[in-house]
């Protein structure tokens, strides 16, 4: 199955594009997309007026931050694809295809993977390093390797993108679509693209502060995709920091000092910690069922076809 021209949303979120954004769009049109849909962030420096004078439809997001826009976007596409990207021009519209293959063959969730090959000074030391942890935390978490969770050179399925619950405003939505298409079990897939250093404006993610918020997002989102990891870690801090009293306790008390209150304190965080932990255990033990279920009602509902 071949996707046509006309099945396709081209999506980009903006946000003070302006050096970039006609040439992009000016370039996906010649390649044939005439569904191109930019969803503006409220930029002063007139991206929408240029958005709009090389073909693409454009809409001004009430909410602020990618992830509004993003969830905003979804409610109004009616192409049964779409292709995101970002409007700075760091990704290559010669991937646009490399991109929307897979969605032929069956998966529902693409992402472009720019840290395989990226432009010299594409990435700094520091958010090459940001990323690389992101995603190995993520890979802990929800038990998938999808190389490049954070990239914005994204296709899916409407309807795939429509089974998500997206909340996130801001630059964790990518970690969270990532996530919720693990949650949903949605076929993923990867595919390695060009990352080309900034010709535009300058960055809006801020390495430390926007990087302690999505490593915040993995971790908390784990709640529901991997409970065990999630609750396995608090508990684990509590019982440790059980121990570290039970040792000064311990070392105190061959020197002949007792410390009743300490002690007590310390077999009740050795007890919490376990007990979370084991909270976690049968967390995970329910999801599992739920998953069962839920893939039993679709075998239900969507029932094979015999072969003929």
């Amino acid at each position: 199955m071949n996707i046509e021209r006309d099945e396709v949303c081209i999506f980009i979120p903006t946000l003070n594009e302006a050096p970039t954004i006609g040439e992009l769009i000016e370039g996906f049109r010649q390649r044939g997309f005439q569904h191109i849909l930019v969803m503006d962030g409220n930029s002063t420096d007139g991206t929408p007026d240029i958005a709009r004078s090389a073909g693409a439809v454009v809409r001004t997001q009430t909410g602020k931050g990618k992830g509004n826009a993003i969830i905003e976007a979804v409610e109004i596409i009616d192409e049964p694809y779409v292709l995101m990207l970002d409007g700075d021009g760091t990704y290559s519209l010669d991937d646009a295809d490399k991109m929307l293959d897979p969605l032929s063959l069956g998966f529902d969730h693409v992402i472009g993977d720019r840290l395989v090959n990226p432009e010299g000074e594409a990435f700094t030391r520091l958010n090459l390093l940001g990323n690389q942890l992101l995603n190995l935390m993520f890979k802990i978490a929800h038990g998938r390797d999808l190389c490049d969770i954070l990239s914005g050179y994204r296709a899916f399925t409407l309807h795939s993108i429509r089974q998500m619950t997206l909340k996130e405003s801001g630059f964790e939505i990518e970690t969270e679509m990532a996530v919720e298409a693990v949650r949903n079990g949605q076929r993923i897939t990867v595919v390695p693209v060009r990352y080309l250093a900034r010709p535009g404006t300058v960055t809006k993610l801020n390495p430390l502060q926007d990087g302690a918020r999505i490593f915040s997002t993995i971790y908390r989102l784990a709640k529901m995709n991997n409970p065990i990891f999630y609750f396995g870690i608090i508990g684990l801090f509590i019982s440790l920091a059980g121990c570290v009293t039970g040792i000064y306790v311990l070392l105190e008390w061959f020197r002949n000092v007792e410390h009743l209150p300490l002690t007590i304190l310390t077999v009740l965080l050795i007890t919490i910690g376990f007990q979370i932990f084991m909270f976690g255990v049968i967390s995970d033990m329910l999801l599992g069922f739920h998953r069962e279920t839920t893939r039993q009602i679709e075998q239900l509902q969507n029932p094979a076809e015999p072969p003929r």
